[in-house]
């Protein structure tokens, strides 16, 4: 099979098809054959070297959509030919097929194409578990959701709104501040522009936002904690390096900082939010946005894309069938 395969950590060029074995099928596991495949900013930051004790060679990738070819001994006959997507993968989904365990399949959710199905654990996982997980968010509540038009935002903007949440999400540019808007936000910020603390506190009379879901923590926790409302707290999803805070910020407020790595979540707690996002799947009221697809083969190209800005919806690498 042809599988994207990490040999040495560095830039996306080391992003390499390869041909590979099929992976040994073992008690209590899936074979998946992938058909998409969902692209995330944590597998860069891996294939930069953030984790330099990874083992390699590897294949990267936990978000994959496909169907069920063969099962492991303890797994039901039934599970083989279902199409499901992946909470994770014990071989990488970068591949024309995938090891998974029982806990990381879910079903596919009914009018689901493949790259949608791709576009579901990463994102709105995180989502979930960042507002009703870790923020623990209640109807009324303002959210202000950073970097609103990519894979995660537009998820929790969805979800924000089932949650009964007022909603402001920030896009740099006018086409990602359209998309939140049509994706259910109340109010759409340029995060380049400089009157965004005015506009928050006339959103919300002046008292701030209950939640902010931070996806560039190194760039904007210590503007956040300015901008919270008493007792509201930041979910720091996303960082690429160090940040200095006013302390006093959070004291005033009796603010929360709250961390999120969704790779930390227990096969539970991943399946109660399995379980938790299913009826909003299936009755139409939240599903994915895609943006650019690309082939197996341009997996580095992927890579660039999704670091670069102005995202629109959610990358995915795209197998076919």
């Amino acid at each position: 099979m042809t599988a994207i395969r990490v040999h040495e950590f560095g830039g996306p060029e080391v992003l390499q098809p390869e041909q590979i074995p099929v992976p040994d099928i073992k008690p209590g596991t899936l074979l998946v054959k992938i058909q998409a495949v969902g692209i995330n900013p944590v597998e860069t930051y891996l294939r930069s070297g953030s984790n330099p004790s990874l083992p390699r060679p590897y294949t990267p990738g936990s978000d994959a959509a496909g169907s069920v070819v063969a099962v492991g001994q303890g797994v039901g006959q039934e599970w083989v030919g279902r199409k499901i997507y992946t909470s994770g993968t014990l071989s990488g989904a970068y591949a024309e097929f995938a090891l998974a365990g029982l806990d990381q399949v879910h079903e596919l959710p009914a009018g689901f194409e493949m790259a949608m199905g791709a576009a579901v654990y990463v994102p709105y996982f995180t989502a979930y578990r960042a507002l009703f997980q870790r923020a623990r968010t209640k109807p009324g509540e303002a959210v202000l959701i950073h970097g609103g038009s990519g894979g995660v935002g537009i998820a929790a903007i969805q979800l924000a709104r089932w949650g009964g949440l007022r909603v402001v999400a920030t896009a740099g540019t006018e086409a990602g501040r359209a998309l939140v808007m049509k994706e259910g936000a109340d109010l759409a910020l340029d995060h380049h522009a400089g009157d965004i603390e005015e506009r928050l506190l006339e959103f919300t009379k002046g008292r701030g936002v209950d939640v902010i879901l931070e996806m560039l923590s190194n760039v904007n926790l210590g503007r956040d904690l300015k901008w919270l409302a008493p007792r509201g707290r930041v979910v720091v999803i996303g960082s690429r390096g160090t940040v200095e805070i006013n302390p006093r910020d959070a004291m005033m407020r009796e603010a929360d900082v709250l961390g999120l790595f969704l790779f930390n979540t227990t096969p539970a707690e991943r399946g109660k939010i399995a379980r938790g996002l299913l009826a909003g799947f299936e009755s139409g009221k939240f599903r994915p946005v895609i943006g650019k697809r690309f082939p197996l083969s341009a997996a580095a190209e992927a890579h660039a894309a999704i670091m670069s800005p102005g995202a629109l919806g959610k990358i995915v690498l795209d197998l076919g069938s």
